[in-house]
């Protein structure tokens, strides 16, 4: 009889500690968590990344007369590998671009200052192609209109944290944790935190990504420099870092001797 409880409790205490090694459950770390089979919703269309000050655009002119397009393009400054010194040599070719002033303005050869702030590339380029033609400089102009310094940040509870160069405009969170490798079975899918500067103020929002809701948000369209932060779960934040290579956190020890003092010492009551 004694040998029998004595096993209930083995096994009990082999279970919890199963539970304790495992604090992470489906709930803590699915993503969509309201999706159901065969479900549908309307997506959030983006109208493109807005230029700031400080942003720095590549804008290219041509026509089918070339010649004449040129005078609207920015030269290619050759450098020498290592330095900004032009070289014939070991040097490589980098296309000039306009960064966006303080006052929101890029200054275009012969057009002059354009304002820009504001405004997606599209727009620009749209504004430029109209300004060409209206001042009877070009008729048929293409005007081309990229960023060349469109990055952001990702930190946190991911497999790789890290600055990311973003080719195009467009990029969602989900997109910038793929970039980051996932989030760590450790990150919060209810508390991602995307952090962004505009028009001199700095703003914050908190992501649930359990919920489709946050497919609405401003920051689910990611914009330049933005910041995405995972914060840690509790299992996390309570890790020691006594051995790297070995690291429980202060609870799960705890809990462990509590556990054992409490079995040892109902077999002891059993074997009395």
């Amino acid at each position: 009889m004694r040998g029998r409880f004595a096993s209930v409790i083995v096994v009990s205490v082999v279970a919890l500690l199963a539970i304790s090694c495992n604090p992470n459950t489906y709930k803590n770390i699915n993503y969509f968590q309201d999706v159901t089979a065969d479900s549908t919703w309307f997506s959030t269309t983006q109208g493109g990344v807005v230029i700031q000050p400080m942003d720095q655009l590549s804008i290219i002119v041509s026509s089918s007369r070339p010649e004449l397009a040129a005078q609207f393009n920015l030269p290619v400054a050759s450098y020498q590998a290592g330095s900004e010194i032009a070289s014939l040599n070991n040097s490589y070719q980098r296309l000039l671009g306009y960064v966006v002033d303080n006052e929101g303005n890029v200054d275009v050869p012969v057009l002059g200052p354009i304002h820009v702030a504001g405004l997606n590339r599209w727009e620009v380029a749209s504004l430029i192609k109209e300004k060409l033609v209206t001042g009877g400089l070009l008729a048929d102009p293409v005007v081309t209109v990229e960023y060349m310094n469109f990055k952001i940040s990702v930190l946190g509870e991911v497999n790789n944290a890290g600055t990311f160069s973003i080719t195009g405009d467009k990029i969602t969170v989900l997109e910038a944790l793929a970039m980051a490798r996932d989030m760590t079975i450790y990150g919060r899918r209810d508390n991602v935190m995307v952090y962004r500067e505009k028009d001199g103020t700095r703003q914050v929002f908190t992501l649930d990504l359990t919920d489709t809701a946050f497919m609405d948000s401003p920051a689910f369209f990611l914009q330049q420099n933005d910041m995405v932060y995972v914060t840690p779960n509790k299992v996390r934040a309570g890790q020691s870092t006594i051995n790297q290579n070995n690291v429980k956190s202060v609870g799960f020890w705890v809990t462990i001797g509590n556990v054992a003092l409490t079995a040892a010492n109902f077999i002891a009551t059993l074997s009395r």
